[in-house]
């Protein structure tokens, strides 16, 4: 089931839940999201980064579309901090069913024009739009970039950005970080600025940079507010950490032979992350006539 990302965070926000965002570069990573949502009966996020998109190829997103759109559970096909239009139109014209536009180093006044531009083009055709606003960190460990510092959203920012953009979901930096921590840096997020984000915002909120956080404050800040958890280098490290093993005690080449050890590691680390989030068990909510009437818009 495709539908997009209002309409699969308004049913995590009524029932305080939240969905996983799993960034997926090639079939290996789709069928390691695909498969364990469907096993726990669990909505999901098929995220892909700009970077993601140009080593796959659009012609990849038509196998992706087919396998989601017949499948039981609901799911959304997600452009991961789209840099300019062009990354949006591109997805779009693929098929994504939400993007999201990363105007967020930009001086907030440019941050609201460029997302706006993005919502008045994207909502006449079904496509949900994310934004970020703050600056979330970069350990130096992923394609998502960043700053070495994080710079924490401001409540009254968001509360302006929201309503000057018509958004859809807000990404916010409460003190994550993308990539892997290192062993010596102890990430801590602010669940007091959240709260206060929640205080003025009430659409669904994003907590980018989710791996290696510590489950109880991830628990927690689903339990005061975000609906979505990007999820991408926990799962991708468990994968190849798999791979390497295999090769290194191994003479194999064929993928069918060194493959599927890997993709049921990464599928350990997605089933424990919708378990954190409370997502499993949770796709029956979309199978109302609301949610059916939307799903038949995007087919």
């Amino acid at each position: 089931m495709l539908i997009n990302m209002k309409q699969l965070l308004e049913v995590a926000k009524e029932h305080t839940f939240a969905v996983g965002a799993f960034n997926v570069a090639d079939s290996n990573f789709l069928r390691v999201v695909v498969e364990e949502a469907e096993k726990n009966n669990s909505p999901a996020i098929i995220a892909v980064h700009p970077t993601e998109l140009e080593f796959t190829k659009d012609d990849f997103f038509s196998y992706v579309l087919n396998r989601i759109k017949n499948s039981h559970v609901p799911f959304v096909l997600h452009l991961d901090h789209g840099g300019n239009i062009a990354d949006i139109m591109r997805a779009i014209r693929v098929g994504f069913s939400s993007v999201m536009i990363d105007g967020s180093l930009l001086p907030l006044a440019e941050n609201i024009k460029l997302t706006k531009e993005i919502v008045d083009i994207s909502h006449p055709l079904g496509v949900s739009v994310e934004g970020e606003l703050g600056t979330i960190g970069n350990t130096g460990t992923s394609v998502e970039g960043g700053v070495s510092e994080v710079i924490y959203t401001r409540p009254e920012d968001a509360k302006e950005f929201v309503e000057s953009t018509g958004v859809d979901t807000l990404a916010v930096a409460i003190g994550t970080c993308h990539g892997i921590y290192p062993k010596d840096m102890e990430p801590k997020l602010r669940m007091d600025i959240l709260q206060a984000i929640k205080q003025e915002v009430d659409i669904p909120l994003v907590l980018h940079g989710g791996s290696a956080n510590p489950d109880e404050e991830i628990s927690e800040a689903v339990k005061i507010g975000i609906q979505k958890v990007n999820i991408s280098s926990d799962y991708k490290y468990a994968f190849y950490k798999k791979c390497r093993e295999i090769l290194a005690a191994t003479e194999l080449w064929d993928p069918n032979a060194i493959y599927p050890e890997c993709i049921d590691a990464a599928k350990e680390v997605v089933k424990y992350k919708m378990n954190l989030f409370n997502s499993q068990d949770k796709a029956d909510l979309y199978r109302d006539e609301k949610v059916l009437a939307w799903r038949n818009e995007l087919l």
